[in-house]
Order: C-alpha cells, then structure tokens, then sequence
C-alpha cells in the first residue's frame, strides 16, 4: 500500500464521518424547529381558549422562527449534496421557505400596525420563546467584568454624573 492509497482511505473516512455529523447537526436543527413551532401552536390554542390578546400575532411569530430553524437545516444540508437533482430539490425546499417566512414576516408587520397598538405595547407583546419572562438588565461591559450595573447616562455607579470618581458630594 502506497501513500497515495493510505491518504485516500484517510480522506474517505474523514467524508464520511464528516457526512455523519452534518447529517445529526441537521436533524437537531431541524428538531428544534418542529419543537418551535409545536410550542407556538400549543400557545395559540391556549391563548385562544384563554382569549388572550394578540394570539395570531404571536403564532406569527412562532410560525416565523421556526421556519428559520428549518430553513438553517436545509442550507447545512447543501454541504453534503453530491448531486445537481438533489441541490435543485434543496433549493426549491429553500426558496419555499424563504417566501413563506417573507409573507409571515410581512403579515406580521401589517398586524402590528392593523392592531393600532402603541411601541409600549408591542414591546410588550410576549413571543412564544420569551413569554413570562421580563428582558434581563443589561450590564455592559463593566458589569460583566465587575458585576456591577450601569446608570441611563452610561456612567458605572462609582462615578459622578459629571464622570469624575469623586466621592464627595
């Protein structure tokens, strides 16, 4: 066996375990999105039973984020695809995608503005993924060095408005 054989077999089991991962990472990926978008309809049912407001907006929202998962999945697909047949099917699959995202997308915004809903309230609005949760404080990156918050004016709470470290006052 000559070293040009032993790099081929060396190559062909790279591709092939290569090939492996990809295809698992996929089929996590596109798990995720399944998951997405059963916790989003599982919601809207509730919402509706619940008659809770902005139901269809949040299925929107679940419905949209969960074909970016699966949109995500078939674009790691084409990595692996040996054949043309089989990139033009891929590609169909992401440009189905891709349009029916744009068309949610879009359905969205009109909804939000439909909805005659101030910026207070969409902000609001609780998305499948961040429903009951409040958005954390952020801390810059000073807090996340030292632990410590940041005022509104940008200022670490040890310095004066006016930016000087004096503790007098």
């Amino acid at each position: 066996m000559n070293f040009y054989d032993s790099l081929q077999n060396v190559f062909e089991w790279i591709e092939k375990y290569f090939d492996l991962v990809i295809h698992y990472v996929v089929l996590l990926i596109e798990l995720v999105g399944t998951i997405v978008l059963i916790y989003a309809i599982v919601a809207a049912i509730v919402g509706l039973f619940k008659r809770q407001p902005h139901v269809r907006l949040k299925l929107a929202e679940g419905i949209a984020l969960a074909l970016e998962f699966k949109i995500g999945g078939e674009l790691l697909r084409t990595v692996v695809v040996r054949d043309w047949e089989e990139l033009l099917i891929l590609g169909a699959i992401i440009l189905l995608r891709a349009a029916l995202t744009f068309l949610i997308q879009w359905e969205i915004k009109i909804e939000r503005k439909n909805g005659n809903l101030t910026a207070a309230q969409i902000n609001d609005i609780k998305t499948p993924l961040t429903q009951d949760e409040d958005p954390p404080k952020e801390k810059g990156l000073f807090g996340k060095i030292f632990g410590k918050d940041r005022r509104d004016d940008g200022t670490s709470p040890d310095t004066n408005s006016d930016g000087s470290n004096d503790k007098r006052q």
